[in-house]
């Protein structure tokens, strides 16, 4: 995979203000996580835009971003640590699909063709190129929503739906829950099924907080320069101030279970375009304010 990058880049405060200033953050966004949907229970509000694209707005929250020592198949980079999210987000429910892709930018790049599969054959500059293009649609620009990829830490984080273990649904997967290489199970589970292919994007059970496909199908890109993770906690990550390669969280349909895991983090070069990388967005709506 990309080499890493050793300079990370967080939202900092200056020093002398900094432990003070970071736990009055912490509390205030753990405050606001008791709003949080909690786990089994109702779906977060949602809208749809203009193209048909379907958001859940997630809370702010506090979550441990990583891996714990003893699970199994993690990676070095995978530097468990307390991260806070501190204002709501948007979060794609879906993958980008091929018909909103042409929809928006008049291609159709997919090596597996249909138009409810998620998109693939997209680089990260695509992704981006993407988010733009949407951004400046009228019917977007009157209702004030723009559009981004989202940052490692908004991913892991909606990924999780609150969650501490390597799935959003448990411990093992077999290709049932979400569309890997089943063959190639993860934890205590009989083998399962391999597509080989993609999958309509929704045609696995969604997580807590509604989102269908953060583990497996195509591999996403996030907003982030690829570099190690911070060791304390941080509110917000940007991830590394620059790099080589841009990061996919998630896995794919094409990957083993362990790859699919919520902590498991590569970077790729940017300019990639595969059959396994795809991308989901986030809206942001002026309305939307930083948690205060």
């Amino acid at each position: 995979m990309i080499e890493r990058d050793e300079n990370m880049v967080t939202r900092r405060l200056p020093l002398r203000h900094m432990a003070a200033m970071a736990g009055m953050l912490f509390t205030a966004v753990a405050l606001c996580q008791t709003k949080s949907v909690p786990v089994g229970q109702e779906s977060p509000e949602r809208q749809k835009n203009s193209v048909g694209m379907e958001f859940a707005k997630l809370s702010q929250g506090v979550f441990q971003m990583g891996s714990p020592q003893g699970e199994k198949d993690r990676l070095e980079t995978e530097t468990l640590h307390r991260v806070g999210i501190s204002k709501k987000t948007w979060m794609g429910v879906h993958e980008v699909t091929q018909a909103q892709y042409a929809r928006v930018t008049g291609e159709s790049p997919s090596h597996f063709k249909g138009d409810n599969l998620p998109v693939e054959k997209v680089s990260y500059d695509d992704a981006v190129d993407f988010c733009r293009k949407l951004s400046a649609l009228p019917q977007e620009l009157a209702a004030g929503r723009s559009y981004r990829l989202p940052t490692e830490a908004e991913w892991e984080y909606a990924c999780r739906a609150g969650t501490t273990t390597p799935f959003h649904f448990g411990d093992a997967t077999n290709g049932t829950q979400a569309n890997h290489d089943g063959t190639k199970t993860y934890g205590n589970i009989p083998s399962g099924p391999n597509l080989g292919k993609t999958a309509p994007v929704g045609s696995y059970p969604a997580n807590a907080w509604g989102l269908y496909d953060m583990h497996g199908n195509v591999w996403e890109w996030c907003a982030d320069w690829y570099g190690p993770l911070a060791v304390d906690e941080t509110i917000d990550p940007q991830g590394a101030a620059q790099g080589t390669g841009r990061v996919l969280r998630g896995g794919s349909w094409a990957n083993h279970g362990k790859n699919c895991r919520a902590a498991d983090r590569y970077g790729y070069d940017p300019a990639s375009r595969k059959n396994y990388l795809g991308f989901r967005v986030v809206l942001e709506q002026k309305k939307d304010q930083p948690l205060k």
